[in-house]
């Protein structure tokens, strides 16, 4: 990897091999550091994390603002990381049911992107997979790490309201195929 690509490379908050602790832990490629002591190689890959598309009857979509941090107060959607031995369909219902007090009763996989979420002042790598869910209910109880859920009717949507990337990049790509989901 050219060395200013590794200046920003979270790798280079590894200086230390997590098998045994050894400081000679060095690049290896883009993607991973090797332990020259105990041949450990680290690889660096996207968290999986799963977002949550909700339209109603009336073509609204629903969307939370965020209680917290990254990107406090701006909108978002429903969603997190996937927990291991856990689906991504599992973990995007588990999510809705956290944020928002709904059962998802069907999971659709729409698409992915990639992501930089800051989480205690590290950024992590996501792969963020979009699903479109149907829910059971209606009443919505914004918890966790919602402060506010809302409907909006997919015309009036702005992407730039949405203030993580990826989330941002999302809601362009599905104003372009809401009618057809």
């Amino acid at each position: 990897m050219p060395a200013e690509q590794y200046k920003e490379h979270p790798l280079k908050l590894f200086g230390y091999c997590p098998r045994c602790g050894s400081n000679h832990f060095g690049i290896n490629d883009f993607k991973s550091k090797k332990c020259g002591d105990c041949g450990f190689i680290f690889y660096f890959n996207p968290i999986a994390a799963t977002v949550a598309v909700i339209v109603n009857e009336k073509n609204e979509l629903l969307v939370a603002r965020r209680a917290k941090e990254p990107a406090k107060g701006t909108l978002d959607l429903p969603g997190g990381f996937t927990d291991s031995f856990e689906t991504a369909e599992e973990g995007v219902s588990r999510e809705v049911a956290e944020e928002t007090g709904l059962a998802v009763k069907e999971t659709r996989y729409l698409f992915s992107l990639p992501n930089k979420y800051i989480y205690s002042g590290f950024e992590e790598h996501t792969m963020d997979l979009f699903f479109l869910c149907k829910v059971e209910g209606e009443a919505l109880t914004p918890a966790d790490d919602v402060e506010e859920l809302r409907w909006i009717p997919m015309e009036d949507v702005v992407p730039g309201e949405f203030g993580l990337q990826s989330i941002s990049k999302g809601i362009e790509k599905l104003k372009t195929i809401y009618k057809t989901i």
